[in-house]
């Protein structure tokens, strides 16, 4: 009888090899639903949330944030998953399955009556002799990186996510913003990457726009809607009326004094749009006569303040985005203003073509054809939300996908030619492993195999003979990473093909699939002994 029946009677518990039973089965269980998902020819899952929205995607992360997992096992397994996605951007899917893999692996020996601590020692080995090839293994992309290597990269990423003719499409506008807002010797901020969705068209319609997109257009119907060679001033300045930020009241005897009151308040506002319109006309004149204004307002513009804008044909846009401000001065250039006490040429950015597109009841507001824009937008097009959402979540792995390529500088060959190399050097380091311990070495070593299996198996082909075929043509080639040709079923060499992989993403997977099964084998015991449990 187990020691906690003795301090709670109510405990519910699993022992010994009935506790490692349970573990197993849940990263099974877990292995089993996302296993089809790998690779560019793995298959959808349908979502359907308790109000009927449905979401189709192939991506491990978004199908485990979205499903209900109640297991606690699995639970487990899908926190680690999601956060290797947090951190690198991919690799989710891969990590259940050599997570759930070297559980079963480990579970044959230790059926046999090997213990479970001796295993995990051999893990550990296995896991040093693995980065240690991944060192080797990696292609450095020297000082600058190739932009066909990012475009490789790029693509290898979106294929798996999303059907070959949208990832082909999506793979310019991917690298292309990332060098757009990377600046040497800095952290790429994809935050200035702005990912806009319309419902309109198609997905092959999803275009970079070297500038900005925003959500709304101008409020005057005279106000131009399209401007050529445009000054853009950016502020957060109110143009209306606005409530004193203390109570305050105002006393008047007369209705003529109210009047004055209220001429006096209304004066404040025209004066700055006074003073806007006179800087237009400052700006706009010489040679520059032919050149457009544009303000774009953080704050509100009122009714009258709009129509004197538009008598002096500067297109206006009030209430804009918060985030957008700093990514519009980072696009046109020029810088925000707080207030008209300083307006001077120098504030300005300049756009080549800013106008107007309207879809059914919502407007857009389109500023393209930037000098150097230090942050761009993407916009995706789609005929239906589900679409729309599943290549936003496509671009965003594509997104990290080159950034980290251009962080670690180096990238290692894909197709599941590192794991048939890794699994080469652990059976050959398995000899100089003394003891016991070689057999948890040999187990991590099956266990990696499992990324070629399924992505052999989820294109039709036969498992076991793509990966003979793949481990002999590893050893005939004199050692060159081999990887998976899915069309074929036959070896090919992953950097001819252009197929690579993310190194920080491999070395995630690594180190976190090492920590979690090896705990999840030294559990010799789960108890379900909480406070809730006692109430009956």
């Amino acid at each position: 009888m187990s020691a906690i029946k003795y301090l709670n009677p109510k405990a519910e518990v699993a022992r010994a090899a009935q506790a490692l039973a349970v573990n197993i089965s849940a990263a099974k269980g877990l292995q089993d639903v996302l296993r089809t998902n790998l690779g560019p020819k793995g298959t959808m899952k349908m979502l359907v949330s308790g109000a009927g929205e449905i979401k189709l995607t192939k991506d491990g992360n978004v199908l485990l944030h979205e499903m209900q997992i109640q297991h606690p096992t699995a639970s487990l397994i899908a926190r680690v998953a999601t956060a290797q996605d947090d951190v690198t951007g991919d690799g989710t899917t891969s990590n259940v399955l050599i997570i759930g893999e070297l559980l079963k692996q480990a579970d044959l020996y230790i059926s046999e009556g090997l213990h479970p601590r001796i295993v995990a020692e051999g893990f550990d080995i296995a896991k040093k002799k693995c980065l240690e090839v991944l060192d080797n293994v990696k292609v450095s992309l020297g000082g600058e990186p190739v932009r066909d290597m990012l475009m490789s990269v790029a693509r290898t990423s979106l294929r798996t996510k999303v059907e070959r003719r949208v990832a082909d499409l999506l793979t310019d506008a991917v690298v292309d913003s990332v060098l757009a807002i990377s600046k040497p010797g800095q952290p790429v901020d994809l935050h200035m990457v702005e990912i806009m969705s319309m419902q309109h068209k198609t997905d092959t319609d999803s275009q970079l726009v070297r500038g900005l997109v925003l959500d709304h257009g101008g409020r005057h119907p005279d106000m131009p809607k399209r401007v050529e060679d445009a000054f853009i001033l950016t502020c957060n300045v109110s143009l209306e009326y606005e409530k004193t930020e203390v109570n305050s009241s105002f006393f008047y005897k007369s209705a003529a004094e109210r009047d004055k009151f209220v001429a006096a308040e209304r004066d404040f506002i025209d004066a700055r749009v006074r003073k806007l319109v006179a800087f237009k006309h400052e700006v706009c004149s010489g040679e520059n006569a032919n050149k457009g204004f544009v303000l774009i307002n953080q704050k509100g513009i009122d009714p009258l303040s709009l129509d004197a804008l538009a008598k002096a044909g500067i297109l206006a846009l009030r209430r804009a985005k918060r985030r957008n401000m700093e990514r519009l001065s980072l696009a046109v250039g020029g810088m925000a203003l707080n207030s008209f006490e300083e307006l001077t040429p120098e504030c300005l950015g300049h756009a080549g073509s800013i106008y107007e597109f309207v879809l059914g009841e919502d407007k857009f507001t389109f500023v393209e054809d930037c000098v150097n824009p230090a942050s761009v937008t993407i916009l995706i097009k789609g005929p239906n939300k589900h679409t729309i959402t599943q290549v936003k979540d496509a671009v965003r792995d594509g997104l990290r996908a080159v950034t980290n390529a251009i962080e670690d500088k180096s990238l290692i060959p894909g197709a599941g030619a590192f794991e048939i190399v890794a699994h080469r050097a652990l059976i050959e380091h398995k000899d100089s492993v003394k003891g016991k311990a070689k057999l948890g070495v040999q187990a991590f070593a099956d266990a990696l195999l499992v990324i070629p299996k399924t992505l052999a198996s989820n294109a039709g082909l036969d498992p076991q003979d793509v990966v003979v075929k793949l481990l002999e043509e590893h050893v005939n080639s004199g050692g060159q990473c081999v990887g998976i040709d899915l069309t074929s079923g036959e070896p090919m060499l992953s950097s001819d093909a252009g197929i690579w992989d993310n190194v920080c993403v491999k070395r995630q997977l690594i180190n976190s699939c090492v920590v979690i099964a090896s705990n999840l084998l030294l559990v010799d015991e789960i108890m379900r002994a909480g406070m809730s449990s006692l109430k009956g």
